[in-house]
Protein backbone atom coordinates (compact mmCIF):
# COMPACT_ATOMS: atom_id res chain seq x y z
CA UNK A 1 0.00 0.00 0.00
CA UNK A 2 2.98 2.34 0.46
CA UNK A 3 3.58 2.57 -3.28
CA UNK A 4 -0.06 3.50 -3.73
CA UNK A 5 0.25 6.35 -1.23
CA UNK A 6 3.45 7.43 -3.02
CA UNK A 7 1.45 7.86 -6.23
CA UNK A 8 -1.39 9.67 -4.42
CA UNK A 9 1.01 12.03 -2.63
CA UNK A 10 2.77 12.75 -5.93
CA UNK A 11 -0.59 13.72 -7.42
CA UNK A 12 -1.26 15.97 -4.44
CA UNK A 13 2.00 17.72 -5.33
CA UNK A 14 0.77 18.68 -8.81
CA UNK A 15 -2.43 20.33 -7.58
CA UNK A 16 -3.09 23.82 -8.91
CA UNK A 17 -6.14 26.06 -9.11
CA UNK A 18 -7.06 25.25 -12.72
CA UNK A 19 -6.51 21.49 -12.49
CA UNK A 20 -8.33 21.36 -9.15
CA UNK A 21 -11.46 22.88 -10.71
CA UNK A 22 -11.29 20.56 -13.71
CA UNK A 23 -10.83 17.43 -11.57
CA UNK A 24 -13.71 18.39 -9.28
CA UNK A 25 -16.03 18.90 -12.26
CA UNK A 26 -14.90 15.68 -13.96
CA UNK A 27 -15.24 13.65 -10.78
CA UNK A 28 -18.67 15.12 -10.08
CA UNK A 29 -19.81 14.17 -13.58
CA UNK A 30 -19.13 10.55 -12.63
CA UNK A 31 -21.17 10.70 -9.40
CA UNK A 32 -23.77 7.91 -9.31
CA UNK A 33 -22.97 7.26 -12.97
CA UNK A 34 -25.33 10.13 -13.78
CA UNK A 35 -23.48 11.29 -16.91
CA UNK A 36 -23.45 7.76 -18.33
CA UNK A 37 -27.07 7.09 -17.37
CA UNK A 38 -28.19 10.29 -19.11
CA UNK A 39 -26.12 9.38 -22.16
CA UNK A 40 -27.67 5.88 -22.24
CA UNK A 41 -31.16 7.41 -22.04
CA UNK A 42 -30.34 9.76 -24.92
CA UNK A 43 -29.16 6.78 -26.96
CA UNK A 44 -32.50 5.06 -26.31
CA UNK A 45 -34.35 7.76 -28.26
CA UNK A 46 -33.10 6.88 -31.75
CA UNK A 47 -33.65 3.44 -33.28
CA UNK A 48 -30.08 3.62 -34.65
CA UNK A 49 -28.53 3.90 -31.16
CA UNK A 50 -31.18 2.16 -29.05
CA UNK A 51 -29.29 -1.14 -28.88
CA UNK A 52 -26.24 0.64 -27.47
CA UNK A 53 -28.37 2.49 -24.92
CA UNK A 54 -30.07 -0.71 -23.73
CA UNK A 55 -26.74 -2.51 -23.64
CA UNK A 56 -25.20 0.31 -21.58
CA UNK A 57 -28.03 0.19 -19.04
CA UNK A 58 -27.78 -3.60 -18.72
CA UNK A 59 -23.97 -3.49 -18.36
CA UNK A 60 -24.14 -0.65 -15.81
CA UNK A 61 -26.71 -2.56 -13.75
CA UNK A 62 -24.49 -5.64 -13.76
CA UNK A 63 -21.52 -3.47 -12.73
CA UNK A 64 -23.57 -1.87 -9.94
CA UNK A 65 -24.61 -5.25 -8.53
CA UNK A 66 -21.16 -6.85 -8.79
CA UNK A 67 -18.95 -3.85 -7.99
CA UNK A 68 -20.88 -1.71 -5.54
CA UNK A 69 -23.26 -4.34 -4.20
CA UNK A 70 -21.07 -7.40 -3.77
CA UNK A 71 -17.34 -6.58 -4.00
CA UNK A 72 -17.28 -3.21 -2.19
CA UNK A 73 -19.27 -4.58 0.72
CA UNK A 74 -17.28 -7.82 0.88
CA UNK A 75 -13.79 -6.28 0.67
CA UNK A 76 -14.62 -3.17 2.75
CA UNK A 77 -11.40 -1.38 1.86
CA UNK A 78 -10.79 1.93 3.57
CA UNK A 79 -10.34 4.97 1.35
CA UNK A 80 -7.02 6.83 1.37
CA UNK A 81 -8.79 9.96 2.65
CA UNK A 82 -10.06 7.95 5.64
CA UNK A 83 -6.57 6.68 6.44
CA UNK A 84 -4.76 10.00 5.99
CA UNK A 85 -7.21 12.66 7.08
CA UNK A 86 -4.55 15.39 6.85
CA UNK A 87 -5.09 15.72 3.08
CA UNK A 88 -7.64 18.43 2.36
CA UNK A 89 -10.27 17.05 0.01
CA UNK A 90 -11.57 19.04 -2.95
CA UNK A 91 -14.78 16.98 -3.05
CA UNK A 92 -17.11 15.51 -0.42
CA UNK A 93 -15.66 12.63 1.56
CA UNK A 94 -17.35 9.49 0.17
CA UNK A 95 -19.25 7.33 2.65
CA UNK A 96 -18.96 3.96 0.90
CA UNK A 97 -15.91 1.72 0.69
CA UNK A 98 -13.09 2.15 -1.80
CA UNK A 99 -12.60 -1.10 -3.73
CA UNK A 100 -13.32 -1.14 -6.61
CA UNK A 101 -13.76 2.44 -7.77
CA UNK A 102 -17.40 2.82 -8.78
CA UNK A 103 -16.64 5.88 -10.92
CA UNK A 104 -13.98 3.92 -12.83
CA UNK A 105 -16.11 0.78 -13.08
CA UNK A 106 -19.25 2.52 -14.30
CA UNK A 107 -17.44 4.87 -16.64
CA UNK A 108 -15.45 2.18 -18.40
CA UNK A 109 -18.46 -0.18 -18.59
CA UNK A 110 -20.39 2.53 -20.43
CA UNK A 111 -17.43 3.63 -22.58
CA UNK A 112 -16.41 0.13 -23.68
CA UNK A 113 -20.05 -0.62 -24.47
CA UNK A 114 -20.13 2.45 -26.69
CA UNK A 115 -16.85 1.32 -28.26
CA UNK A 116 -18.31 -2.12 -29.02
CA UNK A 117 -21.14 -0.41 -30.88
CA UNK A 118 -19.29 2.54 -32.43
CA UNK A 119 -15.47 2.66 -32.44
CA UNK A 120 -15.20 6.40 -33.19
CA UNK A 121 -17.43 7.58 -30.35
CA UNK A 122 -16.20 4.73 -28.15
CA UNK A 123 -12.62 6.05 -28.19
CA UNK A 124 -13.86 9.46 -27.05
CA UNK A 125 -15.96 7.83 -24.31
CA UNK A 126 -13.02 5.69 -23.14
CA UNK A 127 -10.77 8.75 -22.91
CA UNK A 128 -13.42 10.56 -20.85
CA UNK A 129 -13.91 7.50 -18.60
CA UNK A 130 -10.15 7.35 -18.01
CA UNK A 131 -10.08 11.05 -17.09
CA UNK A 132 -12.88 10.44 -14.58
CA UNK A 133 -10.92 7.48 -13.18
CA UNK A 134 -7.79 9.65 -12.89
CA UNK A 135 -9.80 12.33 -11.09
CA UNK A 136 -10.54 9.85 -8.31
CA UNK A 137 -6.81 9.47 -7.66
CA UNK A 138 -6.18 13.20 -8.01
CA UNK A 139 -8.97 13.87 -5.50
CA UNK A 140 -7.41 11.39 -3.01
CA UNK A 141 -10.54 9.23 -2.65
CA UNK A 142 -9.25 6.02 -4.29
CA UNK A 143 -6.09 3.96 -4.35
CA UNK A 144 -4.57 3.16 -7.76
CA UNK A 145 -5.56 -0.51 -7.42
CA UNK A 146 -9.19 0.53 -6.76
CA UNK A 147 -9.17 2.37 -10.07
CA UNK A 148 -7.26 -0.31 -12.01
CA UNK A 149 -9.53 -3.09 -10.78
CA UNK A 150 -12.61 -0.98 -11.52
CA UNK A 151 -11.33 -0.44 -15.05
CA UNK A 152 -10.51 -4.12 -15.53
CA UNK A 153 -13.80 -5.39 -14.11
CA UNK A 154 -15.77 -2.83 -16.11
CA UNK A 155 -14.04 -3.79 -19.34
CA UNK A 156 -14.80 -7.48 -18.73
CA UNK A 157 -18.46 -6.77 -17.92
CA UNK A 158 -18.88 -4.57 -21.01
CA UNK A 159 -17.27 -7.13 -23.33
CA UNK A 160 -19.29 -10.01 -21.87
CA UNK A 161 -22.52 -8.00 -22.10
CA UNK A 162 -21.72 -7.09 -25.70
CA UNK A 163 -21.00 -10.73 -26.50
CA UNK A 164 -24.39 -11.69 -25.04
CA UNK A 165 -26.17 -9.01 -27.07
CA UNK A 166 -24.40 -10.09 -30.25
CA UNK A 167 -24.72 -13.88 -29.95
CA UNK A 168 -27.60 -14.86 -27.68
CA UNK A 169 -30.64 -16.20 -29.45
CA UNK A 170 -32.61 -15.71 -26.21
CA UNK A 171 -31.77 -12.02 -25.80
CA UNK A 172 -35.03 -10.56 -24.37
CA UNK A 173 -33.97 -7.02 -25.34
CA UNK A 174 -33.68 -7.75 -29.07
CA UNK A 175 -37.31 -6.91 -29.76
CA UNK A 176 -36.71 -3.42 -28.30
CA UNK A 177 -34.23 -2.47 -30.99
Amino acid sequence: MNWEFDILYFLQGIHNTVLNKIMVIVSTMGNAGLFWIILACILLISKQTRKCGIQMIVAMLIALIIGNGIIKNSVQRMRPCWIDESVKLLIKNPKDFSFPSGHSLNGIVAAVTIYCNNKKYGIIAIIFALIIAFSRLYNFVHFPTDVLCGLLLGTIIAIMTNEYFETSKKNPFKKLY
